[in-house]
């Protein structure tokens, strides 16, 4: 009776070890079956892209920097000699003229010390005329007319030299320009050199900035320059290339270039920060796309064409097809591309990273990326 029982239970234990087996492998087998399943599904489904027509553009070549706007004239005005604050003729913000008094300090005794040096001179000149008519009858000497002289020069250089010190305490506009912000007031004790106000002479404007020495050979004065600021998204000013430094930055190895900017309607300031664009030999047309439709990698830079076709069956289906490109040079988000598309393709611009060859896709274009040459971000 033993033996027939273990023989059962052997036979139980054998039966129970082929059915957990059976359900492992089954299990695996149905996995792999459903895998399968999804990815055959997944393979045919269609996928929403966007795409664009590829176009031939004019395209100038430029060489592109950033640089500062500065003032042709712009100088923070201050006295030349100390004094307490008499009188301010102007207010802040507003436009002077070459010459304008601007302030004056107080003239405290200099009118009194100029009247008698001036009565000194005029002194000086008589005794010189009298001297003159006794020379002719041989009344006085030769030295004394001389000493006369001296004295009458000497006296009209002191004359002279106090009303230029009264000079200086007036103190004028030595271009015409924009004033700043006043930064004195009236019955200040002002120590020579203290600023006074800032004036800027607003148009023209140069603009200053930097280019490796590769660009030295492509760049000289009289070429077209285009200017961006922040301050005035999509707004460009123009200009011209004005001088290259006579020698290049030795840490940089770049060349300082200012350009004149025509600034007619005083947008420009002083101070502010530029994007410049130099405008380098002949504008050429080339076949553009936005950069993001573009697939970069060390083996190749790759599109997606969207291709016209028929499915299994019969219906009209687009599918994407995988291509090589050459490209070219690039401009805000723009490149160029030389060889691979032409113009009139319809390229994928949008959604490629879920793509392989031959996948069916859906074109929706509600959302494009940029296809700016000069794009301006929102200021946030």
């Amino acid at each position: 009776m033993s033996r027939v029982r273990l023989g059962r239970r052997m036979v139980v234990m054998l039966v129970s070890v082929g059915i957990l087996f059976g359900l492992v492998f089954g299990y695996g087998a149905v996995k792999s079956y459903f895998i399968a399943k999804f990815l055959k599904g997944y393979a045919n489904q269609v996928q929403t892209v966007a795409a664009m027509k590829a176009v031939e553009t004019p395209w100038q070549p430029t060489l592109q920097s950033v640089g500062s706007i500065t003032a042709i004239n712009g100088a923070s005005i201050s006295a030349e000699v100390s004094g307490i604050v008499d009188s301010i003729h102007f207010k802040s913000g507003e436009n002077a003229r070459k010459g304008q008094v601007l302030l004056t300090l107080r003239p405290n005794n200099d009118p009194a010390v100029l009247a008698q040096l001036e009565a000194n001179a005029a002194l000086a000149a008589i005794n010189l005329s009298r001297d003159e008519k006794q020379f002719a009858v041989s009344a006085v000497s030769k030295a004394q007319l001389d000493s006369d002289r001296a004295t009458l020069a000497a006296d009209q250089a002191q004359v002279a030299a106090q009303k230029a010190t009264m000079e200086e305490k007036v103190v004028r506009a030595p271009f015409s320009g924009r004033l700043g912000i006043r930064q004195v007031d009236v019955g200040q004790y002002l120590a020579a050199g203290t600023d006074i106000v800032s004036l800027q002479q607003l148009n023209p404007v140069y603009v200053d900035f930097n280019l490796p020495q590769q660009a030295v050979a492509q760049v000289e004065p009289g070429q077209r320059v285009e200017v961006a600021v922040d301050a005035y998204p999509g707004q460009i000013f123009t200009g011209t290339v004005d001088a290259l430094d006579s020698v290049l930055d030795q840490a940089t190895r770049s060349v300082a270039v200012r350009a004149t900017i025509d600034n007619g309607k005083l947008l420009l300031r002083p101070g502010m920060f530029a994007t410049v664009n130099v405008n380098t030999g002949m504008p050429d047309n080339y076949v553009t796309l936005p950069q993001t439709a573009v697939t970069y990698s060390s083996y190749g830079d790759t599109v997606y064409m969207v291709k016209p076709g028929k499915d299994a069956k019969g219906k009209p289906e687009l599918t994407a097809s995988q291509v090589f490109v050459t490209l070219g040079p690039a401009r805000g988000d723009q490149v160029a591309v030389l060889k691979g598309v032409q113009p009139g393709d319809e390229v994928v611009v949008a959604g490629q990273v879920k793509l392989h060859n031959g996948t069916a896709i859906a074109i929706n274009n509600k959302l494009l990326p940029s296809d700016s040459p000069n794009p301006n971000p929102p200021n946030e």
